[in-house]
C-alpha cells in the first residue's frame, strides 16, 4: 500500500476505535485497499495505510467523517515521509503570538500594530511595506523593551520536541522569519535550530530608529528553503516547511511536506496539509514518529 493517512487527535482527545473503523470502511467504499490502524500515540494518533486511492480523496473522506471532532488529517505517500530538512517560521508558529505585536505593547499601541500584522499575514498588505509602517509607529522605543518582550515570549507547544527529534534523526533545521534576529537567535538556541534568519532593528542612542535593508519576506523564505536544500543536497520532497502567514505560502507550496499551522485563512485555503487542532508534534506524527521516538 503506497499511501498513508494519519489521524491526529488534539491534546486530550481520544479517537474511538469505532470512528477509525468507520473511516476504514468509507475508504474501502471508495475502492481503496486499507490496512489495520497503527497507533503512533495510543488512542490519539493513528496511521492507516491505503492503496488504489488518491491522497486528496482519502483526506476529504476523513475530514467529512470527523466533522466537529478536533483532529487533524494528513494523507501522503508513505515513501519518504520522514524528512531531512525543516524550515520553520517563527511568529505564531514556533512561538505563541507575534513578537512585534508584543513589543508594541511597550509603546501602548499593541492593538494598532496587531491590526496591521493581521492584514499582512492574511496577504491583504505587502509584507515589506507593512513591516516598515509598523516599525515607524514604534520609532523611539527603548532597546530595553526587547529583553522585556523576550521574557514574556512563550514557545509554541511541541516546538522543542519537533526540532530536537528531527535533528536526532539527522535532519537539518532552519528558522526563517519576517520577525527580528533578536528573537530568532534566542528561539534558535532554546529549540536547537542549526541556523536562523530574520530582519534587523536599527537602534540609535538606545532608541529604535528603523529596520535594516533588505527586508526578509516571502521571497527570502522560499529562497532559504531552496538554497538550503541545494547546499545540503536534500531533495525538496524530503523537506518540511511550516508557517501560518501569507509570506510562508511559497515555501509551504514548494516543500514535500508543506504545513499550514493554525494558519490565517488565505494560507489554510491554499495549503494541502493543515494542522488546525494539534501542536507542533503533529508534524512528527505526520512523518511517522511514535511517542517513544520523541526527544524531550
Amino acid at each position: 500500500m503506497d499511501n498513508v493517512l494519519t489521524l491526529i487527535g488534539a491534546a486530550g482527545v481520544q479517537l474511538e476505535d469505532a470512528l477509525v473503523g468507520r473511516l476504514r470502511t468509507n475508504l474501502r467504499g471508495l475502492g481503496a485497499d486499507v490496512a489495520p490502524p497503527d497507533w503512533l500515540s495510543p488512542g490519539r494518533v493513528a496511521d492507516i495505510r491505503f492503496g488504489h486511492l488518491a491522497c486528496e480523496q482519502a483526506d476529504a473522506a476523513a475530514r467529512a467523517l470527523l466533522g466537529a471532532v478536533p483532529a487533524d488529517v494528513v494523507a501522503q505517500p508513505a515513501e519518504g515521509r520522514r524528512k531531512q530538512l525543516l524550515v520553520a517560521d517563527m511568529d505564531a508558529t514556533m512561538v505563541v503570538g507575534e513578537t512585534l505585536d508584543e513589543l508594541a505593547e511597550h509603546a501602548g499601541i499593541k492593538d494598532k500594530i496587531a491590526a496591521i500584522t493581521a492584514r499582512a499575514m492574511n496577504g491583504e498588505l505587502v509584507f515589506e511595506q507593512a513591516l516598515r509602517e509598523r516599525i515607524a509607529l514604534l520609532d523611539g522605543l527603548p532597546e530595553s523593551a526587547l529583553a522585556e518582550t523576550w521574557e514574556r515570549t512563550r514557545l509554541m507547544p511541541g516546538a522543542q520536541v519537533l526540532v530536537r527529534t528531527m535533528k536526532a534523526s539527522g535532519a537539518y533545521a532552519v528558522l526563517v522569519s519576517g520577525g527580528f534576529t533578536y528573537f530568532t537567535s534566542r528561539v534558535r538556541e532554546v529549540c536547537g535550530f542549526d541556523m536562523d534568519l530574520g530582519n534587523r532593528f536599527i537602534f540609535k542612542k538606545g532608541k529604535l530608529a528603523g529596520v535594516e535593508d533588505p527586508i526578509l519576506g516571502r521571497e527570502t523564505k522560499l529562497a532559504t528553503l531552496l538554497g538550503t536544500a541545494g547546499e545540503r543536497k536534500i531533495p525538496l520532497s524530503m523537506a518540511v516547511a511550516v508557517g501560518d502567514g501569507a509570506n510562508d505560502l511559497d515555501m509551504i507550496r514548494a516543500a514535500g511536506l508543506g504545513v499550514a499551522f493554525h494558519a490565517k485563512p488565505v494560507v489554510a485555503a491554499e495549503a494541502r496539509v493543515r494542522i488546525d487542532h494539534g501542536d507542533l508534534t503533529a508534524l512528527l506524527y505526520a512523518q511517522g514518529y511514535r511517542d517513544a521516538d520523541f526527544v524531550q
